[in-house]
């Protein structure tokens, strides 16, 4: 991610921060010293650091999770709204990613057993005490807060994700997807009308749920069609192009290597020929480049702009289709980019 900084690597991953969070950091700094001095500053920055050390761990529970069904991640990322684990590729198994989901919270169950066992339970789960108590009855009750908070079923969260695993048990991948996503969407309008109401911070958390929601659907819907069509003639390309609003698919021989990319327009131009002979192969774009999931993110984009392309290939360390990165993409994380550093999750 671009604008971070490595700090420390554990068991082959590397921690970076965010440039905005040092940044948030310096602000409560000065916020905290303007109203009481500087041990009030220090104690507040000291109880901010160690709350962000527990989204740390949360995010490090899901890493040694994905670990465990060989799936890598190259990076976490700490931001001002928490932390972000960006693991290799997603887990194909409902039993797997429902592990890997839970994973993060249970780290934070076994913190508040932990603090419980060490404080107490005094002021558990009161407002007096999140704002002025002692600083292990503070850290408690968070934690608390953080595993009910990812647990609602509101897709993209560990929630979400615990809900799509249940749902894939019974019904296809896409499908479970799509109806967890849409969930999260529900969820999404709750949290933007009572921010309107209460508190404008839950508009910007309703922002990243209703986005991240729709970009999982949009890149579930495009696995389950490359999955679906085989495509080899004309026809079964035109298929996957109604079967869904993607616009460019990438084409993959039976051993599952990508080998070109198929766009909207270069279907549309063949299909005029009417020339039933014309096969993907014949009028796919063979000269497109791929990336891995380990790419930094300027870089890709430099690719997909110095090729012209629709679309790129984002590929696995096994060289395995995870993805397709599109301009779409682009724009939706500038989108979210430009919100991240007015706001962050407390």
């Amino acid at each position: 991610m671009s604008w971070s900084l490595p700090v420390f690597r554990v068991a082959g991953i590397q921690l970076r921060i965010h440039i905005t969070f040092l940044l948030l950091i310096a602000w409560l700094a000065f916020g905290y010293y303007a109203q009481g001095g500087s041990a009030v500053a220090a104690s507040r920055v000291i109880f901010v650091l160690l709350l962000f050390l527990c989204v740390v761990l949360h995010e490090f529970g899901h890493a040694f999770a994905a670990k465990a069904f060989g799936i890598n991640t190259p990076d976490i990322t700490l931001l001002p709204i928490g932390g972000v684990a960006r693991l290799e590729r997603m887990p194909e198994e409902p039993v797997q990613e429902l592990i890997i989901a839970v994973a993060g919270p249970l780290v934070n169950v076994v913190i508040a057993l932990g603090l419980f066992v060490v404080g107490g339970a005094q002021g558990l789960l009161n407002r007096s005490t999140v704002e002025g108590g002692g600083l292990i009855a503070q850290l408690l009750t968070i934690n608390i807060m953080l595993v009910l908070f990812n647990l609602l079923p509101a897709f993209p969260m560990d929630g979400g994700r615990v809900l799509r695993a249940l749902l894939a048990t019974r019904m296809s991948y896409a499908r479970a997807t799509q109806v967890a996503a849409t969930v999260g969407q529900g969820f999404a309008f709750v949290f933007g009308f009572i921010g309107l109401l209460w508190n404008p911070f839950l508009i910007f958390i309703a922002l990243f749920v209703y986005i991240g929601a729709s970009q999982e659907a949009a890149l579930a819907q495009m696995k389950d069609v490359s999955r679906r069509f085989p495509v080899s003639s004309l026809q079964e390309a035109v298929d996957a192009l109604l079967a869904t609003s993607q616009h460019d698919f990438p084409v993959v021989d039976e051993t599952g290597n990508v080998t070109g990319l198929l766009t909207r327009n270069d279907l549309i131009a063949a299909l005029r020929k009417n020339d039933p002979s014309l096969r993907v192969g014949d009028v796919m774009r063979r000269d497109i480049p791929t990336v891995t999931t380990g790419t930094r993110f300027e870089d890709a984009f430099r690719i997909m702009q110095e090729c012209n392309c629709p679309a790129v290939p984002v590929l696995d360390s096994m060289k395995r289709l995870v993805g397709l990165l599109t301009p779409e993409n682009v724009t939706e994380l500038m989108m979210i980019q430009s919100a991240m550093p007015r706001r962050r999750v407390a």
